[in-house]
């Protein structure tokens, strides 16, 4: 049964109150600031939500859900340059205004397998613009996905290092990262590129690692 109009107005406030607490204040946000940002009582909210975690949840659906708009925006893209660049600058701009969101997110317990699947929803439609890039002769003919995920992750340091002296440093690295994916003057790779099995063993690495540090 849908939400009645005033349920939905509230639901919508209590995901944009608990989308900025958590971004401001991370794993120590409270339900009640929550609640009280969103202009509504603790009641409602534990209506709307029974539990942190379901918060969390919905909040982690909608974060993706951005993600993945990106993703099928670039998909869509004429110009897969254009696209790719365009998902970059969107992805990277969100992580890093929602970092200690990020945080939480990473931290949430049973959402492997949603994160999982999210992930190949994500790379799928990325593994398009790659090939479509290469077929435009605008992306160096050797550029993989997973060459893009682990460049997508050299920014969880740096966001972390220059947010406070310098919020704006990881769009100088972006542009870096796109030159280098650009095919004049590529060095040709000696390496072989992962296959999929190993880019989401890596990936969960990363993951697992990033999650040991934050809960200690």
């Amino acid at each position: 049964m849908p939400l009645r109009r005033d349920a939905l107005r509230n639901r919508e406030r209590l995901l944009t109150a608990g989308r900025e607490t958590f971004a401001e204040l991370g794993a120590d946000a409270t339900l009640e600031e929550v609640a009280r940002r969103a202009g509504v009582g603790i009641g409602t909210l534990y209506r709307r939500f029974p539990s942190r975690e379901t918060l969390v949840e919905a909040i982690f659906e909608e974060h993706f859900a951005e993600v993945a708009a990106a993703a099928e925006e670039a998909g869509a893209a004429e110009d897969a340059w254009s696209g790719l660049v365009g998902f970059l600058e969107r992805v990277l701009e969100l992580q890093a205004a929602n970092l200690p969101l990020r945080d939480v997110l990473l931290i949430q317990r049973g959402q492997e397998e949603r994160i999982a699947e999210q992930r190949r929803r994500i790379g799928a439609l990325l593994e398009q613009v790659i090939a479509r890039g290469r077929e435009q002769g605008s992306l160096r003919d050797d550029l993989t996905l997973g060459d893009l995920v682990f460049a997508m992750w050299s920014f969880a340091p740096l966001f972390e290092a220059t947010a406070t002296v310098a919020p704006n440093a990881w769009r100088r690295h972006l542009q870096i990262v796109l030159d280098g994916m650009r095919p004049d003057g590529a060095t040709r790779q000696r390496v072989k590129p992962l296959g999929r099995s190993q880019l989401e063993a890596a990936v969960d690495v990363l993951r697992n690692r990033y999650y040991r540090r934050r809960a200690a």
